[in-house]
């Protein structure tokens, strides 16, 4: 088997990279750098290429999204989740609390503080709660350092979900790159670069209306495609089974088929209820 080079690993991946980090975008804060996210995601999808041993059946796209994954949650615990503006007057509160301590020969109050620093005590209770809001507590941490895993309701899917989900991930990624090359360009763009439909409009010199058709005729393939594999019962039948839309479905079906079996993966069926 010919296996993939570094570059070639990194390049046709680097899409996989802004989805993740989209998925990552949604659930932060707005002041959340997107480009410091994508830089620790391309980094590990760097890594992940060099450090990639195909032979061990593992598709790439799978090894490399727990990779990044990993990488984007390390970037956010590293974040300062406090917005410069709450820094700021903490600072102020602090600098005005250490005078106060001075002068007074004892911690000041809540009230002495906020009429020292001319704002209401309101603002000063509002500053400390943004704070400890911003705090972010490792979840990874043993007993001893405090860790409040086990008093909170996991949100982890369970083993069977999560290879499930890595599945599809997986036939999802396998789908796409069959796709014919200008519906594959449209998901590319659309969907995974986040491209406006008029820069993709000008790019493929078509208009808007065409790019809205196309992405709607991938979504229709993708699904079959994935269909195909997972549930085949999903797949509706095609209006006219023995005409040339039908056999370009199938051998599209087929090509995904091939893709999937030539990572070495082998498929685990769900069993669906009569």
């Amino acid at each position: 088997m010919i296996h993939a080079t570094v570059d070639d690993l990194v390049t046709s991946h680097i899409p996989l990279v802004g989805h993740l980090v989209r998925e990552v975008m949604a659930r932060v804060p707005g002041h959340v750098d997107r480009d410091d996210l994508t830089s620790a995601g391309l980094t590990a999808l760097v890594q992940a290429a060099q450090g990639f041993e195909a032979d061990r059946g593992v598709p790439f796209a799978r090894y490399a999204s727990t990779r990044v994954r990993g990488a984007l949650l390390d970037e956010l615990r590293g974040i300062d989740w406090a917005t410069r503006a709450v820094r700021r007057t903490a600072r102020g509160l602090d600098e005005t609390r250490a005078r106060l301590t001075q002068s007074l020969g004892r911690v000041p109050s809540d009230a002495e503080v906020a009429s020292a620093q001319g704002i209401s005590v309101d603002d000063v209770l509002a500053n400390r709660e943004d704070l400890a809001r911003a705090q972010v507590m490792s979840l990874e941490a043993d007993d001893a350092r405090g860790s409040y895993a086990s008093t909170l309701v996991s949100a982890t899917p369970t083993p069977e979900q999560a290879v499930q989900h890595a599945e599809l991930l997986a036939y999802l990624a396998d789908a796409v790159a069959e796709l014919p090359e200008r519906l594959r360009r449209v998901v590319e763009g659309y969907f995974l670069a986040e491209q406006p439909m008029a820069e993709l409009a000008a790019e493929l010199g078509v208009t808007e209306s065409r790019i809205s058709q196309l992405r709607a005729e991938a979504m229709v393939l993708l699904r079959d495609g994935i269909n195909s594999q997972l549930d085949p019962h999903l797949v509706p039948v095609h209006d006219r089974p023995e005409g040339v839309a039908a056999r370009r479905r199938e051998a599209y079906f087929a090509a995904v088929a091939e893709r999937h079996a030539a990572a070495g993966v082998l498929v685990p069926r769900v069993a669906t209820s009569a």
